[in-house]
């Protein structure tokens, strides 16, 4: 890729701005510089290039790619065709659904399916904004939203009529079972319409209401409805049930741009109306540009780094930007929301009401960084998952649109809980005793549930897993699949659900789920020093394959026996005198990072960025690295950190290693780039790694954190020693009690280990 000129200078300049030390230097400092959000569109990264806002309802981006894996955002870096933009889309998941309300923009003659050509050197992303040329269209398209509005502006070269189509058919990953099933329509004026569009996919029962208005009034309307054309002749026109409706625009050239406003709710069309009113009353496409990237500046101001590395600036910024974008606030500007019960509630809207947790993935880093950011947000986030259970009588695992899904292993939901419990964020508000009852109904096998959920995907939810758990004490490898994972996962979920308990005063409930946190030592396999596979008769499966992963029919979630020997993160302790001591542990570790990378079986598309058998790109390995604190060789850590940072993350579209998981993957390099992690949440603890840049000033409520780097380089790598205020920390931990205001860490660096 060639260097753009104009960019260069302003980087080179913002640079020189920040690095300075006069205090109106470093106000001037814009993160917005450094943020691509073309990053991770490209590889698996799976995320999208449109504008959206933290937190936001919508987020409006073209939809390029419609089948198989790499339309799980609607996005792939390399694709020309646009098939249309539409108004929400999944962050780098690893399975698609959304994409609602799709436009497109077009001239020329009429069809059935329009399809843009984009001219790839005109496609720029920033936060708040995004524009690209169709050329064989001759439209310019550019895209910026409000948190619950998106808006178009859509300019057409000289003499050519802009048309709209307003696709109600259109749908992500329909080779996969995804489909629409219904679509209400109201046309109300020839410059206005409003619906409800209605699909099932991953998310059993999706809607999304809208309202749409134009700046400039169709000359006349038509429809394709099951293939067929009709010409709209009189107003308004209201449609029910239909499946398969296209709506066309015809508008008269004009040397002014076109404007469209949509706003959403999944509630109805009409506070849909009130949104799109609340938010956007106007027509002022640069203001609404300006205001949602002030608002990015905002977010991404909370912390500063300081670095001479552009490519460190970027991926951070960048990771930072995806940090915020889920989980998307599903509450109306009144208050309303569609709960995971489908039915109506109201809230405080200050509250928000939160969907599309992607709570596997991001309980590791993304909660606990935002315990230390934003901890309000943090607790709106926990207090959602509660009302999930209020409304629903269980805990989500993955919740999508205020839909159940089964996805991914364990109850973490429990974790994001545990942590804020532990750190104090609670309040007197929050009813810990409720929560208890909310994490133990949440951990055990539901047999209503089981019943409820029965025919629809949110039956995924109810497995048997904790069902033996609870008779067993394991999980059987030979009774359902992903057994190890299940039952590594449920112990440290039940170890969360004690400290619940613990700070509820619940003592019986505690002791109940401490011991239940014990229950992984039932996989741990002396013979090999790994967790395997126990039978129903209580033996280890033989024959064992350790290298083997099957991305369906497997004893491990997306890896092998090599990832998920690590994962015993409430019980250190316990687990280092399990497997004899801290030199095994540091031999095991030695031989997952240097042993081959050879993989057997058919694992998933997820299992990528190998060092060894560590996968980076995919969360069971996130931890494992810091696991060297624990032997007498932190410096090991340090070394890999190193790698990983340096080499996984790129700012480029194949920059992010894996799929992205809805900031898990951003969560990590943030943390990390900052020389810290907690490797368990729900204990308060961070462990020490190699902090990348030189200085990093996190503001969090009363005032500043600071970390300082001292002789940090490429080849200075190795921690010499650590201090906390001026006191040298004797080991590589650092309490969540320590950062708070004022308080400042500084890391001394070296060339050479240190033990």
């Amino acid at each position: 890729m060639k260097p753009n000129k104009t960019v260069l200078p302003v980087l080179a300049f913002a640079i020189l701005l920040f690095l300075g030390c006069n205090k109106a230097e470093k106000e001037s400092f814009d993160p917005l510089i450094f943020v691509d959000p073309m990053v991770g569109t490209g590889a698996h990264g799976h995320t999208f290039p449109g504008p959206t806002l933290p937190n936001g309802m919508v987020q409006l981006s073209p939809d390029t790619h419609l089948l198989g894996w790499e339309a799980s955002s609607g996005y792939h870096y390399p694709d020309t065709l646009l098939y249309a933009f539409s108004h929400t889309h999944l962050s780098g998941t690893g399975i698609g659904d959304l994409g609602d309300v799709a436009i497109l923009p077009f001239t020329g003659v009429d069809s059935l399916k329009p399809v843009g050509l984009m001219d790839k050197s005109t496609e720029k992303a920033r936060p708040g904004y995004y524009v690209v040329q169709l050329k064989n269209f001759g439209i310019k398209a550019e895209l910026t939203t409000t948190e619950r509005v998106g808006m178009h502006r859509y300019t057409a070269e000289k003499n050519r009529p802009l048309r709209l189509m307003l696709d109600l058919a259109h749908i992500l990953q329909p080779n996969w079972g995804h489909s629409v099933v219904k679509n209400d329509l109201n046309i109300l004026t020839n410059g206005s319409l409003s619906g409800t569009y209605y699909t099932k996919g991953w998310a059993e029962n999706h809607r999304m209401s809208y309202h749409m208005e134009t700046s400039l009034p169709a000359d006349s309307i038509a429809l394709w409805i099951d293939g067929h054309r009709r010409s709209v002749e009189s107003l308004p026109v209201n449609i029910t049930d239909s499946s398969d409706i296209k709506v066309y625009l015809y508008f008269p050239a004009s040397e002014k741009s076109l404007l469209v406003k949509v706003g959403l709710s999944p509630v109805s069309p009409e506070n849909a109306r009130e949104n799109m009113y609340a938010e956007l009353p106007h027509w002022d496409f640069d203001k609404v540009v300006t205001e949602s990237r002030e608002i990015w500046r905002n977010a991404l101001s909370n912390i500063r780094i300081r670095t001479a590395d552009t490519a460190v600036l970027k991926n951070f910024y960048t990771a930072l930007y995806h940090m915020n974008i889920a989980p998307y606030n599903y509450q109306d500007i009144n208050g309303e929301y569609r709960g995971i019960d489908k039915q109506i509630h109201k809230g405080n809207p200050a509250d928000g009401y939160y969907t599309v947790f992607s709570i596997w993935d991001t309980y590791r880093a993304l909660h606990p960084m935002l315990t230390i950011t934003d901890p309000q947000r943090a607790l709106r986030y926990g207090r959602s998952l509660v009302a999930d259970y209020d409304n629903g009588s269980i805990l989500p695992r993955w919740p999508l649109a205020s839909n159940y899904t089964g996805c991914m292993p364990g109850y973490h939901a429990v974790s994001i809980m545990a942590d804020l419990v532990t750190k104090g964020i609670t309040t007197a508000k929050d009813d810990l005793k409720h929560w208890t009852e909310a994490a133990v109904r949440s951990s055990v096998f539901r047999a209503d549930l089981d019943v409820k959920f029965r025919g629809t995907r949110e039956h995924d939810l109810i497995t048997r897993h904790p069902y033996f758990k609870e008779t067993s004490g394991f999980v059987p490898c030979d009774s359902v699949e992903q057994s190890v994972s299940w039952g590594v996962e449920m112990a440290y979920d039940d170890w969360c659900i004690a400290r619940i308990a613990e700070a509820a005063g619940s003592d019986s409930v505690k002791e109940a789920y401490d011991r239940r946190g014990l229950y992984y030592r039932r996989y741990w396999d002396k013979e090999t020093n790994l967790m395997r596979p126990v039978m129903a008769d209580g033996t280890f499966k033989t024959p064992f394959y350790p290298r083997f992963s099957n991305h369906t029919g497997n004893d491990y979630t997306e890896g092998n026996a090599y990832q998920w020997s690590f994962y015993a993160p409430h019980d250190m302790e316990g687990f280092i005198a399990l497997m004899g001591g801290a030199d095994v542990l540091e031999a095991n570790l030695d031989t997952l990072f240097y042993t081959s990378s050879r993989l057997e079986g058919q694992p998933a598309g997820d299992i990528t960025g190998l060092i060894g058998q560590y996968v980076h790109g995919n969360e069971p390995s996130h931890h494992i690295a810091y696991l060297y604190n624990h032997t007498g060789h932190p410096h090991k850590a340090q070394l890999m950190l190193d790698s990983i940072m340096y080499h996984f993350y790129q700012p480029a579209p194949d920059g992010i290693i894996g799929n992205e998981d809805c900031g898990q993957m951003s969560a990590w390099y943030v943390m990390s780039a900052m020389g810290f992690y907690q490797v368990c949440p729900g204990k308060p603890v961070y462990y020490l790694g190699r902090p990348i840049v030189d200085e990093a000033v996190i503001k969090i409520p009363g005032g500043d954190f600071m970390i300082k780097v001292h002789g940090n380089s490429r080849a200075d790598k190795y921690v010499q020693k650590v201090l906390l205020n001026g006191r040298t920390l004797k080991e590589p931990y650092l309490p969540h009690t320590a950062i708070k205001p004022g308080s400042r860490l500084d890391f001394f660096m070296g060339k050479t280990p240190k033990s």
